[in-house]
């Protein structure tokens, strides 16, 4: 994942509300509409949210009929999970190196 990807992607998803989003498409895919029925904003306001989790390809919409169907892109949040392992396992180790050398330093006391 690029920088540019990361940064997208939790962008987007440091919203609560984006979060939620992502969560119901996760379950199922849903209309843009029928996710506006589950917050108090805009229609458009909840298009805005869904136009940012797709910049970031955390959710792909397709047309069916009138309505825009919201899929999660389980790819990329498995991306994203991936880095976040990454990140745990560096800090880790930072934290196992940092350990080792006050345990060290305890005995040399």
């Amino acid at each position: 994942m690029s920088d540019a990807e990361a940064d997208r992607t939790f962008h987007a998803l440091a919203d609560a509300t984006r979060r939620d989003i992502t969560r119901r498409v996760l379950q199922r895919e849903q209309s843009v509409s029928s996710l506006a029925c589950r917050y108090e904003m805009s229609f458009a306001a909840v298009q805005k949210h869904v136009a940012v989790l797709e910049a970031a390809s955390l959710v792909t919409k397709k047309r069916r009929g009138r309505e825009q169907i919201v899929h999660a892109n389980l790819d990329a949040l498995r991306r994203a999970a991936r880095l976040l392992d990454e990140y745990e396992q560096l800090w880790r180790h930072r934290a196992d190196t940092m350990a080792g050398i006050l345990a060290e330093t305890g005995e040399e006391s």
